[in-house]
């Protein structure tokens, strides 16, 4: 009989229909390198902009994007959980199974908003609200300019209540070479948010130490 596979952690990621979806994908490859467990939630609007920006056709259907994103990443099998915008029994959908930790990356205004009123109209909004109630770490990744009075607003009070806005503005410190570079240069601090081991970028200062 096979033993069950362990994990160093949990994670629950979500993709909206936000323009940034090479973060989210070298986000997805560094949580499965790391071996976390990956709660994966894709809205309809995010398999739109997943195709146009990375050339990648996720399946609707959750159980073939799951398998779709477990060839993508080698990830192993089941490390990788997908579903669907309506799987109210999913363990994202309860405080009593769900990941303390989330990251939407990256999130829409409309996503942003639903979840600043409370409005849990669907599973990533519901796992948003699940992880600040349980007082988790819910880590936002904004990707919209200019941002709006309205924005900034709902921003404001996610920030007031503990929930980390990262915004996608990449440094150049590192002295990045490529597009790859910026992308890593943001993963990288969400990683560090998340106190994962990374080594995608290293920490100010260290080139100076050396």
């Amino acid at each position: 009989m096979s033993q069950p596979i362990e994990y160093s952690g949990e994670v629950t990621l979500a993709m909206t229909g936000a323009s940034g979806m090479p973060y989210a994908i070298n986000l997805l490859n560094a949580l499965v390198q790391s071996n976390h467990k990956v709660h994966l939630l894709i809205s309809s609007a995010a398999l739109v902009v997943l195709n146009t920006e990375s050339g990648l056709k996720v399946p609707a259907k959750p159980d073939i994007a799951q398998r779709f994103f477990t060839e993508l990443t080698q990830a192993k099998p089941e490390q990788i959980a997908c579903y669907g915008k309506d799987e109210w029994f999913s363990p994202v959908a309860s405080g009593s199974a769900a990941p303390k930790k989330m990251v939407i990356c990256p999130a829409s205004m409309g996503t942003v908003s639903a979840i600043a009123n409370g409005a849990s109209d669907n599973l990533i909004e519901r796992a948003a609200d699940v992880v600040i109630k349980e007082r988790g770490q819910l880590i936002i990744l904004p990707r919209e300019m200019p941002f709006s009075p309205i924005h900034l607003d709902n921003l404001s009070k996610l920030s007031h209540i503990g929930v980390t806005i990262m915004p996608a503005c990449p440094g150049f410190y590192h002295q990045p070479q490529s597009i790859d570079d910026l992308v890593n240069f943001v993963v990288a601090r969400i990683l560090d948010h998340l106190e994962i081991k990374q080594a995608l970028v290293e920490p100010w200062g260290y080139q100076q130490t050396r």
